[in-house]
C-alpha cells in the first residue's frame, strides 16, 4: 500500500453535488482513499508522516474520468492517407478501423495502450472506460490492456467488442467472460483498480444469435454492456431493415440496457429510443470530437439531458485529454442550435458531474469528488485565476481559464504517476521506442 500523501497548500475545488471551493487547504490520502479534506493548517499537522506535495497555490481538484476510449487506437497515428480517401462512416471501419484491429498482435495491444495511458497521466485523466477491438487477437487480449493500466497506474474499466463481422462472435463472448470473472475473483482493492464490462462493437455487427448468448452471459456476472449506437445513420437503417426495429429498441427487447450499461454517440436516435434511455436507466456517452471528425452529426445532446437522461462525456481515442473534449462539446453544440446561449453548463455538467456518477457505479466506490471516503485521485491544475474564483462563477473559469492550462500533477489511488510535470516512475522514452519498433512491422501487415 501507498504511503500515506497530502496534496496541500493550494486552492481545493471538490466537486460533487456540493462543491467547495477553499484556498489555502489540503487533501489527505490513506489506503487509496481520501480520508480528509481541509484547511492545510489542520491537515498536515494531523499527519506528520505523510508524504506532502506542495501545490503551490495551485487548483487542487478530482482527477478527470473518460467515459469512453480505445487504447487500441494507438498505431493508427501516421497511417498514410488513403488514395482515395474513405468518405462514409461504413468506408472508415471496412478501410481503417477493421484492418487495423485484424492484424494487431499480442505485444501490439501492450504497448498500444501504454502510449495514451501516458498521456492520460499528463492531461489528468486518473480512470478510464474503455472499448477494446483487436478481431486477430480475442483470447487474452483484455490481460494486455489490464497489464498496461497496473503499470501505469490508471484506474480502468476494460471490455472486447464482440463483433460477427469475422464470424468469431463467440470467441468474444469467451473473453469477455473469461476476463470479468477474472477482475471478479480479485482482491476488492484490486477491484477499486480494474473492472470489467461486456462489449459489443455495435448493433450493426453482431446478429440476435450472438447478443442473446452475450446477454445471458452478462446477466449471469452482473454486468452491463458497453456498445456504440446508431453512430452512424447507417446503423440505424442496417437495424431497421434486418430487424424491423431500432438500435435501442432491439437492444433494449433482448435485454442489453440498464443502470450498468452504456450507450456510446446515439447521434441519431429518435425520441422513442431517448424514452427508451431514460426507462431503463442507460446512460449515453457523447464523443464530439470524433464525431466531427467523422462528419457524422451532433448527438442531441440537450434534448437527452433534458428528458434526465444521464449524458457522459469521452474522447473516442482522438485524445486523452477531456479539458479539450468538454470545450469542443460546448461549441459543437453552440453551433448545431445556432445559439451562443446553450450548453455552457451543460458541457461542463457532461465532465464534472456525469462523468464522476458512471465511474461510481462501475468501480463501486465514488470517484471524481474530494471527499472522505472518495477514491484518492488528485490532480494538481496550473491555474492561477485572474478574477476572482468561487463556486457560483467555477464553471466559467474551468471552461476559459482552466481547460487551457496545464495537469502538472497526477495521483492515482494514492499513488504519485506525475509530480511538477515529471512522470514516475514510467520510461516514456522507452516505452515509445518500443512502440516505434512493434509500429513499423505492424504497418506491413497492415
Amino acid at each position: 500500500m501507498n504511503k500515506d500523501l497530502i496534496v496541500g497548500n493550494g486552492v481545493v475545488i471538490t466537486l460533487g453535488e456540493d462543491n467547495k471551493i477553499e484556498k489555502k487547504s489540503a487533501v489527505l490520502i490513506r489506503d487509496g482513499l481520501i480520508e480528509a479534506v481541509g484547511a492545510d493548517s489542520e491537515i498536515r499537522p494531523g499527519a506528520p508522516e505523510a508524504e506532502y506535495i506542495d501545490a503551490g497555490g495551485k487548483l487542487i481538484m478530482p482527477g478527470f474520468i473518460n467515459a469512453h476510449h480505445h487504447l487500441y487506437s494507438t498505431f493508427a497515428r501516421g497511417l498514410a492517407p488513403h488514395d482515395p480517401p474513405p468518405y462514409t462512416f461504413v468506408e472508415i471501419l471496412e478501410r481503417m478501423w477493421w484492418p487495423l484491429d485484424k492484424v494487431l498482435e499480442e505485444e501490439d495491444i501492450y504497448y498500444s495502450a501504454l502510449i495514451p495511458l501516458i498521456d492520460c497521466v499528463k492531461k489528468g485523466a486518473t480512470t478510464i472506460i474503455d472499448h477494446h477491438e483487436s478481431q486477430g487477437y480475442q483470447l487474452g487480449s483484455l490481460d494486455q490492456l489490464a497489464r498496461a493500466a497496473r503499470e501505469i497506474g490508471i484506474r480502468s474499466s476494460l471490455c472486447l467488442g464482440i463483433s460477427d463481422r469475422y464470424g468469431k462472435g463467440e470467441e468474444g463472448i469467451e473473453e469477455n467472460v473469461r476476463f470479468i470473472e477474472k477482475v471478479q475473483s480479485a482482491s476488492p482493492a484490486e477491484q477499486k483498480m480494474l473492472t470489467g464490462m461486456f462489449g459489443i462493437h455495435a448493433a450493426f455487427t453482431v446478429n440476435d444469435d450472438t447478443l442473446d448468448r452475450a446477454v445471458a452471459a452478462a446477466d449471469r456476472l452482473g454486468v452491463g454492456f458497453h456498445i456504440h449506437v446508431a453512430e452512424a445513420a447507417s446503423d440505424e437503417e442496417d437495424s431497421v431493415e434486418k430487424y424491423g426495429l431500432r438500435i435501442l429498441e432491439r437492444l433494449n427487447e433482448k435485454g442489453a440496457l440498464g443502470p450498468k450499461s452504456l450507450a456510446i454517440h446515439c447521434v441519431h436516435i429518435n425520441d422513442r429510443e431517448m424514452d427508451i434511455l431514460k426507462e431503463t436507466g442507460t446512460a449515453a456517452v457523447h464523443n464530439p470530437e470524433s464525431n466531427m471528425n467523422n462528419a457524422v452529426g451532433v448527438a442531441p445532446v440537450l434534448e437527452m439531458m433534458e428528458r434526465g437522461i444521464q449524458v457522459g462525456l469521452g474522447t473516442d481515442a482522438m485524445t486523452s485529454n477531456m479539458c479539450k473534449e468538454v470545450q469542443i462539446a460546448n461549441l459543437l453544440q453552440h453551433l448545431e442550435k445556432r445559439d451562443p446561449r446553450v450548453a455552457f453548463v451543460e458541457s461542463c455538467q457532461l465532465l464534472l458531474e456525469n462523468n464522476p456518477k458512471i465511474a461510481s457505479r462501475l468501480f463501486d466506490q465514488e470517484v471524481g469528488v474530494l471527499k472522505p471516503g472518495a477514491a484518492g485521485d488528485v490532480i494538481v491544475i496550473d491555474y492561477i485565476p485572474p478574477t476572482p474564483l468561487n463556486e457560483d462563477n467555477f464553471l466559467g473559469h474551468f471552461l476559459f481559464g482552466i481547460c487551457e492550462t496545464e495537469v502538472i500533477t497526477t495521483v492515482v489511488n494514492g499513488k504519485v504517476l506525475m509530480k511538477d510535470k515529471e512522470l514516475i516512475g514510467i520510461d516514456e522514452e522507452k516505452i515509445a521506442a518500443r512502440s516505434r519498433e512493434l509500429a513499423a512491422k505492424f504497418l506491413k501487415r497492415f
